[in-house]
């Protein structure tokens, strides 16, 4: 299948590994123009000269913090100057830490508000007048599957990233006359070191190991397995596409069947 991608710009936020990179690596095997960008210059140039190397693609990297505004504008102004007008957004950013209710300060969930949701609000706003110019346009926003489920350690996630999924519905339907669509991707336990890291956290609470708690969790998975960023990445990409041209205000489950409810 052609997603006909060739020749287009799609801008990746988070990019310099996990399923950020996997996205900005699938895009560019596509023969997308990508704007990939994090908050470690040394490691997003890294990693878009590695895509370069493998795939031949036109790969620019920036240097960016997601929950700063200025910052935000300028790499979408530097994106439309380097590569042109904007096809493709995927929002994403690292996830608030997890905790219990009672361990967050005020400070903690404005942060948290700062970092997830209104990093998608300054996202999609800054690229809208590109895709409208263009007449079409696919952003993407990297939830979590705690948004049908709460996972109890996530509580500032929960929050935020349900608040990124009705924002993303009310888009779909102020902009689908634009032809500019608005979709969820739900990662479930997908291997990367952002769950490395929570497992960490849960394996000192439960006082047991890590692989002990990646065994538990893969046990109770309906595929019996961590899902990788790059069958993660293949759903980004097809959602970005115009293969899902008649798909927007949609969210897709990347999960192996973890999620149990109906919708």
């Amino acid at each position: 299948m052609d997603l006909q991608l060739k020749g287009k710009t799609v801008m990746v936020a988070a990019a310099s590994k996990g399923m950020g990179y996997a996205i900005a690596l699938a895009c560019a095997q596509e023969g997308a123009r990508v704007s990939m960008a994090s908050r470690d210059k040394q490691a997003i140039d890294a990693a878009a000269a590695t895509i370069r190397a493998a795939t031949g693609a036109e790969v620019h990297a920036y240097q960016f913090d997601a929950a700063n505004a200025d910052s935000i504008a300028q790499w979408v102004t530097a994106t439309e100057q380097d590569l042109g007008a904007i096809s493709g957004l995927v929002v994403n950013a690292g996830g608030p830490p997890a905790g219990d209710f009672l361990d967050f300060s005020d400070a903690d969930w404005q942060s948290a508000f700062e970092l997830t949701l209104m990093s998608a609000v300054r996202l999609i706003r800054a690229v809208l007048p590109s895709m409208q110019s263009l007449g079409a346009g696919s952003v993407l926003t990297i939830t979590s599957s705690s948004v049908k489920e709460p996972i109890d350690i996530l509580l500032l996630s929960n929050v935020m990233r349900s608040g990124v999924t009705a924002l993303m519905k009310s888009l779909s339907q102020a902009y689908a006359g634009d032809n500019i669509r608005f979709n969820n991707l739900l990662p479930g336990l997908i291997d990367t070191d952002r769950l490395k890291t929570l497992n960490q956290k849960r394996a000192e609470a439960l006082a047991i190991s890590a692989e002990q708690v990646r065994q538990q969790q893969e046990a109770e998975l309906p595929m019996g397995r961590y899902g990788t960023p790059a069958e993660f990445a293949n759903a980004a990409v097809f959602l970005l596409s115009n293969a899902a041209s008649y798909i927007t205000g949609s969210t897709l489950a990347v999960d192996g069947g973890k999620i149990k409810t109906v919708w």
